[in-house]
């Protein structure tokens, strides 16, 4: 696409106060936040333009900005990645504060009413708007969208640009010509209701009725509504939806439709069908809640300056447990062979996972398993048995080992928690000094009777015979 992408919408300034926490306040029962530091970024159609501008894409972002602190904050921090062409907010700059704490939010203070009101644009918005490729409407329900001359350039827009509108419940109903509208199931059944839809009930059933109602009401080619952990699911008039399922990815969401926004739009913009843009979305969201989310990217805006904003693709343990670490999380590992996968093995996983903030498997490689288990093991290769063990909702990675103990892979990874089976009660764990000398500590977890790799296999031998 050689004319730039814009992406048109409403900006707020978010700024996260991310500090520990480990005590009460004495005269009330809140926790107190200590050596916090403050890492701002833009929000909502900033967040947006940020994203999609992040593979070195062409982006204008055409928005309201106010005269105040707030928005000269965002106008600097946004200029480094995107051209702005803004007119003026009336009112205060939106912001909103998350104070966190171990890789939560603790509490949330929202300030500034700003909102876009009818009037001048500029020529800058005019070209920008007319010049576009490809377009993102971002509305957080602060005016832009609301703006006649807004409205009035993006219907203008030829049939052959496409316009992917991200809603808002109080914000406006996309212009004539769009192409997808990307609500959430709560935004797709807030504006369902509102258009006189009498739709009941959740997830898929519901999701589908909504969109195809939206998609008929408003003259859309598709509607697809996000759904979280499940993906997106895809309107487009056929007889049956399409599902674009979400790879597991485990942590803040925050941002996470932004960054399926702009996938979408980057991929409509370079030819892709609206199947093809729903799958490239869900793919973006699902690594970018992976690697931290917004949240990342506030560290990385200011840490560096700068953001890679989106995640790069395979995301392997060593991300994970810095991730982890910088939001002030608890690292919990494990190991073994995990040759067939069976019930004892979920059960143990499900306990770990529960125990920290985030589940790091060590696998015996190949060679490994040979040494431990004879000449016939393993029936499953090591990258076939992380595969599976990756696909699990409660491991959020994997990582081989070819040594006969996991004790030098602890040595660099230093889990807070390194978790074994019950079976190893009385046995003297050779990591276990690795992982106790970086202050973590060894637990036992209580097994599924009955349940081992072993006698699956002496069990399946007995039958063949």
């Amino acid at each position: 696409m050689s004319a730039p992408l814009v992406v048109v919408g409403d900006v707020l300034l978010d700024v996260d106060i991310v500090g520990t926490s480990s005590r009460l306040c004495p005269d009330a029962p809140v926790p107190v936040v200590e050596q916090a530091e403050e890492r701002p970024r833009p929000g909502g159609a900033g967040l947006a333009a940020l994203l999609a501008a992040a593979d070195g894409r062409e982006v204008v972002l055409v928005t309201a900005l106010a005269d105040d602190d707030p928005g000269r904050r965002l106008r600097a921090m946004l200029e480094r990645h995107v051209e702005v062409a803004a007119f003026h907010l009336h009112g205060g700059t939106p912001c909103k504060l998350r104070i966190r704490s171990g890789g939560q939010s603790v509490a949330r203070l929202d300030a500034g009413e700003g909102q876009a009101l009818d009037g001048p644009v500029g020529p800058r918005v005019t070209d920008a708007i007319a010049g576009a490729g490809a377009v993102l409407v971002s509305d957080y329900g602060r005016g832009v969208t609301r703006h006649r001359a807004v409205r009035s350039l993006l219907s203008a827009l030829p049939r052959g640009v496409p316009i992917v509108w991200d809603p808002h419940p109080r914000g406006e109903p996309p212009v004539p010509g769009t192409r997808l509208l990307t609500p959430n199931e709560e935004e797709a059944a807030r504006l369902a209701a509102a258009d006189g839809a009498d739709i009941t009930g959740f997830g898929l059933s519901a999701a589908g009725r909504r969109g195809r109602h939206l998609g008929r009401s408003w003259g859309l080619e598709g509607v697809a509504v996000t759904l979280g952990s499940e993906g997106a699911l895809l309107c487009d008039g056929s007889e049956a939806p399409f599902l674009a399922p979400a790879q597991p990815a485990r942590g803040d969401s925050c941002g996470a439709g932004d960054s399926f926004a702009a996938g979408t739009v980057e991929a409509l913009a370079d030819g892709g069908t609206l199947a093809g843009a729903v799958t490239e979305g869900v793919r973006r969201a699902s690594e970018f809640v992976r690697a931290g989310a917004a949240a990342a990217v506030a560290t990385q805006l200011a840490e560096t300056g700068t953001a890679r904003l989106v995640p790069e693709r395979g995301e392997d343990a060593w991300d994970v447990v810095e991730r982890t670490r910088r939001a002030g999380g608890t690292v919990v590992a494990t190991g073994g062979c995990f040759d067939l996968l069976h019930a004892g093995h979920v059960s143990m996983l499900q306990q770990a996972r529960r125990l920290g903030d985030c589940l790091i498997v060590c696998v015996n490689s190949d060679a490994s398993v040979r040494r431990r288990k004879g000449p016939t093991r393993p029936v499953t290769p090591a990258a076939d048995r992380v595969r599976v063990l990756e696909a699990l909702s409660d491991v959020d990675a994997a990582v081989v080992f070819d040594d006969d103990t996991p004790a030098p892979l602890l040595e660099r990874l230093r889990p807070d928690v390194w978790v074994k089976g019950a079976d190893y009660a009385g046995t003297i764990l050779p990591e276990a000094e690795t992982v106790r000398a970086h202050n973590g500590e060894v637990v036992l977890l209580p097994l599924l009777e009955g349940r081992s790799t072993t006698r699956l296999l002496s069990t399946t031998k007995g039958n063949a015979s």
